[in-house]
Parts: C-alpha cells; structure tokens; sequence
C-alpha cells in the first residue's frame, strides 16, 4: 500500500462537483461531470496509496482539505490521511466539528489522524469522530515539530512511553469501530538502535489491538532542529524496516521516509513492504506521482482525466469554499496554493506561476484566477491524459537491503511489558 501526504487535507461539508459552463472555454472544455466515487475501503493495506501530513492543524488555522480535494481528483484510489489533528481541538470545538472534521463522500478512503497526551481528550476525539465514518484513526507517534514534541509532548515525545502508546491505542479502539494504526520514527535521540525500536512495537502491540504501524525509516532529534531538518539531516534506514517485517510477522507494517516516487514505492513493494507512504513528493510533484498510482500500484486502466478536466471540477470546489470561515478566509492564494506544482517542468509552468502571483493581489475567484492564468499553460500541456510517460525514480533504492538487516530481536517478555 502506498500513502500520500499532504497539506490541508480536512474539508467543511460542500456541495458535490458538478459540470462547469466557463465564459472562456478555449481554456476548459465543457460539461464534464464530476464522477470521481471510491469504494469505502479495501479488503486489506497491501499494495495501497496513502497519502499522509505531519503537520498539526489548531483552530487558529485550519483549513479546509485542499490539496486533497486535488489528490483525490488524480487519484480514485490512494488513501488519503488527513494532517494531524489535536484530540484537545476536536474535544473543544464540539459545536464547529464539521470544520474539522467533515468531508465529502469522495474522499473515501481516508484515514483520520489524531494526536495528543490525554487518555479523555483521545477517548472523547475518537468518540466524536465516529459520525464522520473515517475508514482508520492513526495515532501520531512521529512528528518531531518543537510545538507538538516539545510544549505540546507528544507526537514523536510519545515513543519515550511506549505504555502510554498502548494504553492510549486501547482507549483509541474502544471508541470506535474501524482499524487503528500508529505512525511512528526509528528512534528517539540517542535512543535509536533497532532493540529499542522493536520493543516500543512489542509493547504497543502486546498493549493494545494495534496491528499496523507505519515507520518513518529516519529518527528523530529533538535538540531544536526544525521539522525540515528532521526530514533530512537524520540518516534513512530502511533495513530497521524490513528487519521489522521478519521480527514481527503477524503485524503489518507501512514503510515512509525518502520515497519520491511511484517506481521507488514499487520498488519497497517488490522487496517484501506491507505499504508505502509518499509525503512531500506528491505534493511537490502531484501530477507526476499522483498520477501513476491508480495504474502502476493498483493495476487500474487509466481514467484518462486530463489537467484541464481537474482544474474545471477544482474551480467550482474552491469557488465554494472561499471565504467561508469569515474574514476573507481561505483566500484565493490559499485554494490555489496546492495547484502550483501541478504544471510542474511542463511548457508554460515559470509563466504560470508568475501570472498567479499577480492574480492572487486582485482575483476574487476561482473562475476568475483560471481566466488570467491558464493562458500561460498551451493546451497541450493541459488536454495530456493522466499517467502519460514514464515514472522516473530509482528503482535500487532498496537493492540488497536483506543483506544489512540488524540481528533478530528476541523480545525480552516481562521486561518489555511492564519496563
């Protein structure tokens, strides 16, 4: 399974995509519907597409689920993981839920990701989340921002107290009814070798109903380095993940960290992953990953669906949800900011761009903001049906990675449950 990552992901409720008539149709053809149904989920993770954030949206400044409103019109069957939401944001914004939590029926398959450090905000979060029918909760365990690690101490914090995690996972279950994961680092600090790391997933798993965990193959500093660097500086080690899936084999485990693309996640499936998750890469380059999911990780013939076509069904979502929150929020910026990387290295792209920043002073609308701008894409660029060409990636990116997996963990019973 692969899983995406993204920026915005939640959405208020809005009303279905329908066909668009445009006053300029030489830039987007006319009456096409809106068709883009998933199935509610899948019969198991293997061989999916998730896409995933780790970024943690408050009530100060949430949006609504933008760029995954533009995954899901690419792709018909990645998962999609909204970014991390608080458990004390849920709980205290009771009467403002569908902000937060309410999304179009289109979305499915898509995963809710929470975080937090309290057993009742997480009970009650997931409680309240129910009536959205979210097809996972996910448990943060992984983020290494200074807000959520530090002052906030949990994401990442959280692998320190392994029995906190599985207690917290069993509360997560109890109140609800679809699977439950975590996403997680390697290791803490100096906390990073692979026995530490094997007996944090021996007590959750032991703990708790948990049975998925999703392994961000870096681990995590918490010395003051930003996110950005924690994405970076600490080394890849896939082999930590592979060594997971011979330790623990009745778990299943989803691989992340330095996948840039459909071939690279295809390459961690030929070697044995459970699932893939790809973050900043689908939305740096949406079109180019996105849009060889359906066909190269699920075998689906491809929709076809050209640029032009995304952008008429995008236009009339972010039309409707401009300004909703008051004060001029989202603003047009805003909703366009996940389409900026959707021409990316195309004819054009450069001019695109300019021309949007320009548009973004003085346009007060979607329709209006694709009038001034898409003149700077030729139509060939946008009437290009989906999945054309040819991934590129490395596809040795975990060549002989069975040759370096650390020795067997031998799970040390008493004093891993109890320690």
């Amino acid at each position: 399974m692969v899983k995406f990552s993204a920026y915005s992901l939640m959405i208020s409720s809005f009303t279905p995509f329908h066909s668009i008539i445009l006053k300029t149709p030489r830039r987007f053809s006319r009456n096409i519907p809106f068709n883009h149904s998933t199935k509610s989920r899948v019969a198991s993770y293997y061989q999916n597409v998730e896409l995933h954030t780790e970024d943690m949206m408050g009530a100060s400044r949430y949006l609504p689920p933008l760029f995954r409103t533009l995954a899901r019109l690419i792709s018909k069957h990645a998962w999609l993981y909204t970014e991390m939401l608080a458990a004390e944001t849920i709980v205290y914004q009771q009467g403002n839920l569908d902000k937060f939590l309410g999304y179009s029926p289109e979305q499915h398959p898509v995963v809710l990701q929470i975080g937090g450090s309290k057993l009742e905000n997480l009970a009650k979060a997931t409680e309240l989340a129910n009536a959205y029918n979210y097809d996972e909760i996910n448990f943060n365990c992984g983020c290494p921002s200074p807000k959520v690690a530090g002052h906030g101490c949990f994401g990442v914090r959280l692998m320190l107290d392994p029995k906190f995690v599985g207690e917290a996972m069993s509360v997560i279950a109890a109140n609800t009814n679809v699977p439950v994961s975590v996403k997680c680092r390697i290791g803490v600090d100096d906390h990073d070798s692979y026995n530490e790391l094997c007996d944090f997933i021996y007590k959750v798993s032991s703990l708790s109903p948990t049975r998925h965990f999703i392994i961000h193959s870096r681990k995590a500093l918490l010395n003051g380095i930003s996110p950005a660097d924690n994405r970076r500086i600490p080394p890849l080690k896939y082999e930590f993940y592979y060594a997971l899936l011979r330790d623990f084999p009745d778990l299943t485990f989803t691989i992340n960290g330095g996948i840039n693309s459909v071939v690279e996640a295809n390459a961690a499936l030929r070697e044995g992953a459970h699932g893939v998750m790809v973050g900043r890469a689908a939305y740096h380059y949406p079109w180019q990953t996105l849009g060889h999911v359906d066909t190269a990780i699920y075998g689906a013939p491809s929709s076809g669906i050209t640029r032009r076509e995304i952008l008429q069904r995008y236009q009339e979502y972010g039309d409707s949800v401009l300004g909703k929150d008051g004060n001029n929020r989202p603003n047009i910026r805003e909703v366009a900011k996940p389409l900026l990387n959707l021409f990316y290295s195309e004819p054009g792209n450069g001019l695109w761009k300019r021309k949007a920043d320009s548009a973004f002073m003085h346009c007060k609308t979607m329709k209006s903001f694709f009038e001034e701008t898409l003149v700077a894409i030729p139509d060939s660029v946008l009437d290009a049906p989906i999945a054309g060409g040819v991934p590129s990636g490395r596809e040795d990116l975990f060549a002989n990675v069975h040759d370096f997996l650390p020795p067997q963990y031998q799970a040390r019973e008493e004093e891993a449950l109890y320690a």
